[in-house]
């Protein structure tokens, strides 16, 4: 069970890394392509917001690895259900903002893996009883 939240935790990281990289490098090139229903002209008008976007999905990507190398399993589970909630947050955000779409891609993946925390953390607990 553990090895499959690790696992998430690596993919959601990753995806957040992609989405980073996406509104930091790549917003004027690809943005039209992926959300075709904005007026092309909306773009480059703001490449600087998508930037600072970009670098708030850096930061949890890289809230996210951090977890996956520390090794006291408490602290672990910690970080990672921090990093896991404002991923959450963020869809939340993203789905009452832009579209329940949009959202779904970060708050499907980020509740299954708090969902496999909580087993996790329960397992642990019994445990040691």
């Amino acid at each position: 069970m553990r090895t499959l939240l690790l696992c998430l935790v690596a993919l959601i990281a990753a995806l957040h890394a992609y989405i980073a990289w996406f509104e930091i490098f790549a917003w004027k090139s690809r943005g039209p392509e992926v959300f075709d229903t904005f007026p092309a002209e909306l773009f480059p008008e703001t490449v600087q917001l998508a930037a600072n976007q970009g670098v708030y999905n850096a930061f949890l990507s890289a809230g996210l690895i951090w977890s996956l190398f520390i090794q006291d399993r408490i602290w672990q589970r910690r970080i990672a259900t921090c990093f896991l909630l404002f991923v959450m947050i963020a869809g939340i955000t993203a789905a009452l903002t832009i579209s329940v779409r949009a959202g779904m891609f970060q708050i499907v993946p980020s509740c299954l893996a708090l969902g496999l925390v909580a087993i996790n953390l329960m397992s642990a607990r019994n445990a040691n009883t």
